[in-house]
């Protein structure tokens, strides 16, 4: 199971990689400009990805910072951001790296940012998934957003078996 979430930390570092590299070269306006997205631009969403990644990363581990709110912008300059992006990707990875199997199956006990009163209690691997698969999510959104900025030809693709056949993950060694 540990094998699992180590590819999908990999993959997540993968993907941002590719999106923020391709983001770099969208013109300043562009990346700001409200698309009509739940977080608005390409700026937003990239920042609401990092959001939820450090308020998760704190309800795992204990350790970080606590953004107020899901819309929060973490850092109004790209290349901040970008810097910030890739040392969260270093903590999930050293995080993922450091479980083991009774860490997996245990449980999670946390408050939501909505309903603060309330503790939510669930086993780890599931709620993984769900920390994983935001990602994706959003980073989804971010890459339609990019691509009405840029058309198809300068969006990167983010399918798992690119990144599998890539780094050789997941595939038992066959590439």
């Amino acid at each position: 199971m540990k094998s699992r979430y180590q590819m999908f930390a990999g993959y997540n570092a993968w993907c941002n990689e590719r999106l923020y590299d391709a983001v770099a070269r969208v013109p300043d306006a562009e990346y700001r400009r409200d698309r009509g997205a739940f977080f608005k631009s390409l700026h937003g969403t990239l920042n609401h990805i990092l959001v939820a990644d450090r308020i998760w990363m704190r309800r795992f581990t204990g350790v970080g910072e606590a953004p107020p709110s899901l819309d929060t912008i973490l850092h109004d300059n790209f290349e901040d951001l970008r810097s910030a992006r890739r040392s969260q990707d270093v903590l999930i990875n050293r995080y993922i790296d450091g479980l083991d199997q009774e860490k997996l199956t245990g449980l999670l006990r946390y408050r939501t940012m909505t309903t603060p009163v309330r503790t939510i209690e669930q086993p780890l691997a599931p709620t993984l998934d769900h920390f994983f698969n935001h990602q994706t999510h959003h980073r989804g959104q971010a890459h339609a957003l990019l691509t009405a900025i840029v058309g198809n030809e300068a969006t990167p693709g983010f399918d798992l078996v690119a990144y599998q056949r890539e780094s050789g993950v997941g595939l038992g060694g066959i590439r």
